[in-house]
């Protein structure tokens, strides 16, 4: 955990997809088989493709109205790092795994000047033993239990079999994610109450089960910051996002009933249509995250896209908010109207220009998203992304409600 940061606390989050266990009907692919493709969409302003043709889901948590941070929101299963998530202790732990970069991670082609702070940080400068990327994503598994209850683990057993797949580089661009039984429910279900209770019990769980936090499951996504003057001075996170590919959805799903009390497994069409109907509350990043992912109705082609993608690494994102009486954009890295170098002493910029004069329909470089209000969006994005990642697909409600005003 980096105690120097003065604006932001660290944070890990997965988006945590999982093939349906009742999959799509051949019809309902064949009537969608003009209109989907499983390639990336490149379109901003793309139909969502019919929930029908997915044939995985993406798990969502409902957080508490009584949450200090974006009460009632949905949200990515994550948390705050802690000091644990980056003991020594993790050493003996992760032994056979030692020899290897990042415990066999492998590294990222992007260039160390150009990478986000949360992942360029030197740990060992901030007295730890355990590699950010290892450290973070260890943080992404442990928030997921303590929230979920789905551990995405690897027992001793298999152990030797991941080591080989390491030694030869082979296996992960293909094949999703097994969830493995590490123990029966009822000590599952006791384990989590003490991590939850401290975190430092999630060592004590990992050795006592004989088994590893599975860190090589987790696909590098993305960096976003909380933006500044939104969400309170003391609310803001700079958090690593993850993509994790399961085979299965789980069977055992629970909120803690703390700061979660409900989940909800669905495609990523579905959520935003969902949020268009204002039937739940999403956040900017799970909007804008949820759309890449309408890019690929296909599990298999997402966990393709996102392993090899993962390599390239990610940009940092910081939004900076432009308000108008009658609508707000959160600019991002790459559009004309954001700040020089982003710099974190900005807050909300003011305007009184219209929307239409704010978003002209051509000739411009915009990477934003647009809200007429809290369940009215759409991202605008005609930049190339970074990275080889994927640009956001639009809903066609979405773009109907601002394109008069556009």
């Amino acid at each position: 955990m980096n105690t120097a940061l003065t604006h932001w606390k660290e944070a890990a989050t997965v988006i945590l997809a999982a093939g349906k266990r009742h999959k799509p009907s051949l019809d309902s692919l064949k009537r969608s088989v003009d209109r989907v493709s499983s390639a990336p969409v490149l379109n901003a302003h793309c139909e969502l493709p019919d929930q029908a043709t997915f044939d995985y889901e993406v798990l969502l948590l409902k957080r508490s109205g009584a949450s200090g941070f974006m009460p009632n929101a949905y949200v990515f299963p994550g948390g705050l790092l802690e000091n644990s998530d980056f003991s020594s202790e993790w050493l003996d732990v992760f032994k056979s795994f030692r020899n290897f970069p990042n415990f066999g991670l492998g590294c990222v082609k992007q260039p160390p000047e150009t990478r986000p702070p949360i992942f360029a940080t030197d740990r060992m400068k901030l007295g730890s033993p355990v590699p950010g990327d290892v450290g973070l994503r260890i943080c992404a598994v442990r928030e997921t239990f303590e929230e979920s209850g789905v551990l995405l683990a690897v027992p001793k057993k298999e152990q030797g079999t991941l080591l080989k797949k390491i030694e030869n580089k082979t296996g992960s661009q293909l094949e999703l994610t097994c969830l493995t039984d590490i123990c029966n429910q009822d000590e599952l279900a006791k384990w989590r109450v003490l991590v939850n209770q401290n975190p430092s019990n999630f060592i004590t769980m990992c050795r006592e089960l004989e088994c590893l936090p599975n860190i090589w499951a987790l696909q590098e996504w993305g960096n976003w910051l909380t933006p500044i003057g939104v969400y309170g001075k003391q609310r803001r996170y700079d958090t690593a996002f993850y993509i994790c590919c399961l085979e299965k959805t789980p069977h055992h799903t629970l909120q803690d009933e703390k700061e979660i009390v409900h989940f909800k497994w669905s495609s990523p069409s579905e959520i935003l249509q969902n949020y268009q109907a204002r039937k739940m509350w999403i956040a900017p990043p799970q909007f804008y995250d949820l759309s890449r992912m309408c890019g690929f109705t296909s599990l298999l082609d997402l966990h393709s896209f996102s392993t090899l993608r993962a390599t390239e690494g990610c940009e940092q994102w910081l939004p900076v908010r432009l308000v108008a009486d009658n609508y707000y954009i959160s600019l991002l890295p790459g559009d004309e109207l954001y700040p020089e170098a982003g710099s974190v002493l900005v807050e909300s910029l003011r305007t009184n220009q219209s929307l239409e004069e704010v978003c002209p329909e051509e000739g411009s470089a915009f990477h934003r998203i647009v809200a007429l209000d809290p369940y009215t969006s759409a991202a605008l994005v005609t930049i190339t992304p970074k990275y080889r990642h994927l640009i956001p697909v639009t809903g066609p409600s979405l773009k109907h409600r601002t394109s008069s005003q556009l």
